[in-house]
């Protein structure tokens, strides 16, 4: 891994958020990079419920100050950045007052989604991209952790098609077990259109539920790798039929040396 730059992209992360199978191995998998002499940068959304005082986060003027347009709506975009101290490991936090300030992760108090989770998946994915352009960073690897940053590989491939910047990106999806029940906004594969993504190639989305989105997510990726146990059966079923790199669950004790060996044989070969 010496030299490579992976760019690892995450709905959720400790210590900042509870422990998870995503918390966990968005930290994990860096920190394994980092220790293999990789260059790594991590980016996920400035959740209302983390404490910026007691994890020092601060904004990065440089970088924020852009406006990004979710659903014809300018919403302006705010970066901040903490380090991890024993790992020297700095994150980047993208933020937004509207999405992100509100004291919840995905739902609210009585556990519903929140009704605007599909835009601020959006406005992450879209974050996400801008701030890397503007760092001028092209990575070798983006890989990809929980089902808020699962348009990401999309938005990628569609949107930012022309990117130069990514021209030589792999994209690696980690899949993990189903985290939310029912649907997200039954709008939100018009308001993807709306970034002139065709209909067609997100019709799944015509149902926005958590194994739909992650299908659009596996399609729009080069590698596939199964995280977690549990992962549901049509989602299973749908991974297996595309023909591309599919590394198995391998757990926690195992999984330095098998991503480690999945990014070079397989991803970057």
């Amino acid at each position: 891994m010496t030299g490579k730059k992976i760019l690892f992209v995450s709905s959720e992360l400790v210590p900042y958020l509870p422990q998870n199978d995503v918390s966990l191995m968005s930290y994990e998998t860096p920190r394994m990079v980092n220790s293999k002499g990789g260059q790594i940068r991590i980016f996920m959304p400035r959740y209302g419920n983390i404490n910026e005082r007691r994890h020092q986060l601060h904004e990065v003027i440089r970088l924020s100050g852009m406006n990004l347009v979710v659903n014809d709506m300018d919403m302006p975009l705010i970066i901040k950045v903490a380090s991890i101290p024993k790992e020297r490991i700095q994150v980047y936090f993208i933020d937004n007052d509207e999405y992100f300030k509100r004291k919840g992760t995905f739902t609210d108090k009585e556990g519903n989604l929140f009704p605007d989770n599909d835009e601020r998946a959006i406005f992450f994915a879209k974050g996400v991209v801008e701030t890397v352009k503007k760092l001028n960073w092209s990575p070798d690897i983006i890989h990809v952790h929980g089902w808020m940053a699962s348009l990401l590989p999309l938005y990628l491939k569609k949107y930012y098609a022309d990117e130069p910047l990514f021209d030589t990106s792999k994209i690696v999806l980690s899949v993990y077990g189903k985290s939310f029940e029912g649907e997200l906004d039954s709008g939100m594969i018009d308001k993807i259109a709306f970034d002139g993504i065709s209909k067609e190639s997100i019709s799944p989305l015509e149902t926005p539920t958590y194994n739909n989105l992650l299908k659009i997510a596996v399609d729009n990726s080069d590698a596939v790798i199964l995280a977690a146990e549990g992962i549901p059966e049509d989602l299973q079923d749908h991974i297996s039929n595309l023909k591309k790199p599919v590394l198995p669950y391998v757990s926690l004790q195992e999984f330095e040396d098998a991503y480690s060996d999945f990014y070079d044989t397989e991803v970057l070969k």
